[in-house]
């Protein structure tokens, strides 16, 4: 960044943009004191200024084997540097997102449960959640009667309890490294965040989406299927896009500069809400059909390609 009137309260701009952009988690009140600067025409900008993007991780910004490539990690970290904002909206809980928070240090907060709530990583706090009604429990029970090979799990704002077991649950503690916390559903007195329900069969997903579906209470909340192997209600209107919205509110940005990349179902909703939308090559057809372009795969450095193409004024801005 440089300042476009060096001589014009000079002091007080080092110090600002030594507080804005020597530190890669950036502070609200920075943000909005970096933008009342700009608008004035104090400063000049990064070639990403403004700009916001926010991946999904699994099979997006993570390659098959869990990890971030150094392509993507050193392509995100030119991207922060030269003014832009970089996240993920993940439908992980913030307790296990923390691995993918420290190796690409987000400088704004990110979107977690599925676009249930906003984490600032650095101060280790909700800045916006949206709490699921406890007469979720009826809906959960239709499933537990009718789908009894699917797993249940309880997931809260900072735990998870395994209501019921399934093929999978296993699995999925082993490679998100939480506790085998267990409680019956209908014994949770926290405020709940989601549910999800697991199972490796397809026909049992199925079944479950069905039973969901067609309950009476449907109308009260939202369903999706996250993952082959998850299927997920949520609080009613939260998804994706609900985070992507709030976190443009939170931070000031303006919505025609945001960027969305994924590969699944629960993408769709912040492809709708941003202003570009892009699936990566190994996304599902529903996403694909919902992006406005698709880029590289996963295995390919996908965030490198979406910031380069950025940068080469491939979707006009």
């Amino acid at each position: 960044m440089a300042f476009s009137k060096a001589g014009k309260n000079r002091g007080v701009q080092i110090v600002l943009r030594g507080f804005l952009f020597c530190f890669s988690k950036l502070d609200i009140l920075y943000i909005k004191c970096y933008n009342f600067l700009k608008a004035k025409g104090d400063i000049t900008v990064g070639k990403f200024d403004g700009v916001l993007i926010c991946t999904d991780l699994d099979g997006t910004l993570y390659r098959n084997d869990k990890t971030i490539s150094k392509e993507n990690r050193d392509a995100i970290e030119y991207f922060k540097q030269e003014g832009g904002f970089f996240t993920f909206i993940t439908g992980r809980m913030p307790y296990y997102s923390m691995d993918a928070y420290n190796n690409v240090n987000p400088n704004v907060p990110f979107g977690c449960i599925n676009g249930g709530g906003l984490y600032d990583g650095e101060a280790d706090k909700y800045v916006w959640n949206c709490e699921m009604s406890h007469d979720v429990c009826d809906v959960i029970e239709a499933v537990d009667k009718n789908v009894p090979s699917a797993g249940i799990q309880v997931c809260l704002f900072d735990k998870t309890y395994f209501s019921k077991e399934s093929d999978t649950t296993e699995g999925f503690r082993l490679v998100t490294g939480i506790p085998h916390l267990v409680c019956p559903y209908r014994e949770v007195t926290e405020p709940i965040g989601k549910i999800i329900f697991c199972s490796g069969s397809e026909d049992t997903i199925f079944s479950v989406e069905k039973t969901l579906k067609s309950h009476p209470k449907a109308y009260e909340f939202d369903f999706i299927r996250s993952e082959r192997s998850l299927f997920e209600i949520l609080p009613k209107g939260v998804n994706k896009g609900l985070a992507l919205e709030k976190l443009v509110a939170y931070l000031g940005v303006d919505p025609r500069k945001t960027v969305a990349v994924g590969d699944y179902n629960n993408d769709i909703g912040m492809f709708k809400v941003a202003a570009v939308g892009v699936a990566v090559a190994n996304a599902c057809k529903d996403a694909k059909d919902a992006a406005d372009f698709v880029t590289v795969s996963n295995e390919e450095h996908a965030i490198a390609q979406v910031i380069a193409d950025i940068e080469n004024k491939k979707y006009g801005f």
